[in-house]
């Protein structure tokens, strides 16, 4: 790499928190060069790929581009990218996925320009730029020079690193760039739509390094004071790694979550400073290929669902092909004893198959215990605000009166405390 700026361009953005997956096809493959070849490249780069045969750009897209050297592509091979690079990152790193396609000089003349589109996407941001360059100027190699001079400069624009840095193109040669911002109410729309697998808020305060998430799934519809212990406790049984709630906004047996619903459960999060995940996946198995390697703590409720063939069709096989999958990407499931039925069930109370035992580890009783769930909370509250309603109606019926016990300040609202006397006149009740 002849030129310093360049160089210190890369080592800004390996000194950056951004972390990206790279696809590429036809040019700009010398930055990659460049990015490796200066310390600190696995900082930077989860992935790189080099789409270069049709049938590899078939695969990597799902489908035949209607033209592999367009903006289009390089925007779709981005998008993949972004998705990829939220699985690999390190939790609450902040990721980016980029996607290139060129028309460059090669060893026939072409018809058409000599362009190049390139692509970068980060959660609230699309960059898109296309780059017609003057026919005849270069050679390939030179083509292929500034195009990675280019996407060396976008990567560093999307990682937020400042630079001198110009690439060599010339006045003639200007791009024609896009760019589209999203507010949280689009990324929301986006993960529902399955456009992104999932969207990350780091609220803790954690600066851990660890990669392997701690995951605890679930409505948290509300979270509670158990939801929060129970994590701590599986975080210390795994020995460390990162905590973080995973809320998912697709239930298997309900309605999505509207986006004023997952903001209003994400906030509940935000206000004990706790990480929580939004995902669109409502199956463990397809949460396994979300978050590999992963540790998820789950209730003996969950595992009486997760090891039942009645949950699979009836198809013990299939159960366990898919029980298998889970494993075979490095999760584990820490299981909590819960009331399964009226009954208080641990690990230990099921015929987990021997191909699946150490999967499966037991959070010990007389380290974690509670009974409460969200649901027993919801009602609670909903039958406090029945009675309230029907006490209020009565009080008001009979003319009674509500005191503070200690000024004997006349209150009469809905929002009344119970711990108020209530009386009649000066008697009461």
């Amino acid at each position: 790499m002849a030129d310093s700026c360049l160089r210190a361009l890369v080592e800004a953005i390996h000194s950056s928190p951004t972390q990206a997956v790279i696809y590429l096809s036809g040019g700009a493959s010398q930055a990659l060069g460049w990015l490796m070849s200066v310390p600190g490249a696995s900082n930077t780069v989860l992935e790189s790929v080099v789409t270069y045969s049709r049938m590899s750009m078939i695969q990597l897209l799902g489908k035949v581009p209607a033209q592999a050297a367009s903006s289009q592509t390089a925007e779709e091979m981005a998008l993949l990218a972004y998705n990829r690079a939220l699985k690999l990152s390190k939790p609450g790193s902040p990721v980016l996925g980029v996607g290139f396609t060129g028309a460059l000089a090669s060893a026939r003349p072409k018809r058409g320009d000599h362009r190049f589109h390139l692509s970068t996407r980060t959660s609230n941001r699309l960059w898109s730029s296309t780059v017609t360059l003057t026919k005849g100027l270069r050679t390939r190699e030179q083509e292929d020079g500034v195009s990675s001079q280019y996407l060396i400069k976008a990567i560093a624009n999307a990682s937020k690193v400042p630079g001198t840095f110009v690439p060599d193109l010339t006045e003639s040669e200007v791009p024609d760039e896009y760019e589209r911002q999203f507010d949280e109410d689009e990324e929301l729309e986006q993960l529902l739509t399955g456009t992104i697998c999932f969207k990350m808020y780091p609220f803790s305060s954690d600066t851990s390094d660890a990669q392997r998430k701690i995951i605890l799934s679930g409505s948290f519809n509300p979270l509670h004071d158990g939801h929060i212990k129970l994590l701590e406790i599986a975080t210390s049984i795994c020995g460390g790694g990162y905590p973080c709630f995973e809320l998912s906004a697709v239930n298997a047996d309900k309605p999505p979550l509207a986006i004023s619903q997952i903001k209003d459960r994400v906030k509940q999060f935000e206000k004990v400073g706790k990480t929580v995940i939004v995902s669109n996946q409502p199956y463990f198995y397809k949460k396994a290929e979300l978050f590999p390697g992963s540790a998820f703590v789950i209730g003996a409720d969950t595992v009486a669902r997760l090891v039942h063939p009645k949950y699979y069709g009836d198809d013990y096989g299939k159960m366990l092909e898919i029980l298998l999958g889970c494993k075979n990407t490095g999760c584990t499931f820490l299981v909590g004893g819960r009331n399964v039925n009226g009954t208080f069930k641990v690990l230990e109370d099921f015929d987990i198959p021997a191909e699946l035992k150490d999967m499966f580890v037991p959070i010990p009783v007389d380290k974690f215990r509670v009974d409460i769930s969200s649901t027993e909370i919801r009602k609670s509250k909903g039958l406090l605000l029945h009675i309230r309603h029907h006490s209020l109606h009565h009080i008001r019926r009979h003319n009674y009166r509500c005191f503070d016990k200690s000024s004997s300040t006349d209150f009469l609202s809905p929002k009344m405390s119970f711990s108020y006397q209530v009386r009649k006149g000066v008697d009461g009740f």
